[in-house]
């Protein structure tokens, strides 16, 4: 295949520009000639500060061996909005394999969420991707998910997509299986789920946060109107938030009164035991 054939693989052979050389040899290049595409901070540094001395921005590229529109961009981002350079989202420190920060309620939290409605998924370049599907209806819930995606990762992006009914919340990583060691091939219903000895800690520190995840994510709360008749007292008890009240019977039909009962579906549970939080809650009746 000649240098200059189409193909996938032919993609920089159409590059047949050969920069040359700088009289002040400022920007770095390859072996023949080109400019690497990631240019050493030295180059940034001295073409902003060519840029702060009002050097045409036309001068400064033909300087440093770039293109005018990245002069320009580099004194918008970094000068303007002051934004760091690099792609610190991307490679962010594992906390199992590098030692980064782990902040545990949000891992907590998070990792309830991935038993109930989550799942991962092996992308391009070894890359995994974290998925979780709610109610598109609970708005505030979604928003408060992809703040736990970006607390757990640092400088994370998670981002979300739209299916019918429901929203599916996504970050991308490389060390989620690292800290979802639960990962596997089949359901999570359908095989053991057991948590390593240190999910285990982060779990017994904020059990009521990894509660949370699990309810929000495959649980339910449902309004209980149950009542309570005592035969012959010619009165009714009604049970409302776990607490009892007694009043007189006006009429044969017995007085309401609301508490929440929470259900959630843990593994090896059927799946039609408890419906999910996509599913219309229904009102429970006893008497």
């Amino acid at each position: 295949m000649s240098e200059r054939a189409c193909g996938f693989e032919s993609r920089t052979r159409h590059l047949d520009v050969r920069w040359r050389a700088t009289p002040t040899g400022v920007g770095a290049r390859t072996h023949d000639g080109r400019m690497p595409r990631v240019r050493p901070q030295s180059v940034v540094d001295s073409a902003l500060a060519c840029s702060d001395r009002r050097m045409p921005d036309a001068d400064n590229a033909a300087l440093h061996g770039v293109a005018v529109k990245t002069i320009r961009r580099w004194r918008r981002v970094y000068q303007r909005r002051g934004l760091p350079r690099g792609q610190g989202h991307l490679a962010p420190p594992c906390p199992r394999c590098d030692g980064g920060a782990l902040d545990g309620k949000s891992y907590a939290e998070l990792l309830g969420w991935y038993l109930g409605d989550g799942y991962l998924s092996l992308g391009r370049r070894g890359v995994f991707n974290l998925h979780v599907i709610n109610d598109a209806s609970y708005v505030a819930l979604n928003a408060h998910l992809l703040e736990l995606m970006a607390t757990v990762k640092p400088a994370g992006k998670p981002h979300t997509r739209r299916v019918r009914g429901a929203v599916i919340t996504t970050v991308s990583w490389k060390h989620w299986p690292c800290l979802l060691p639960q990962h596997g091939p089949g359901r999570k219903h359908e095989r053991p789920i057991r948590l390593e000895a240190w999910q285990t800690e982060v779990v017994e520190a904020f059990s009521a946060d990894f509660l949370r995840g699990l309810f929000h994510s495959d649980g339910c709360r449902v309004a209980n109107w149950a009542t309570r008749v005592w035969a012959g007292s010619g009165s009714a008890t009604t049970t409302r938030g776990g607490s009892s009240s007694t009043r007189p019977r006006t009429s044969s039909t017995c007085a309401r009164g609301p508490s929440t009962s929470w259900t959630w579906r843990g593994a090896g549970q059927a799946p039609g035991s408890c419906p999910s939080r996509g599913a219309r809650r229904s009102r429970v009746s006893t008497s």
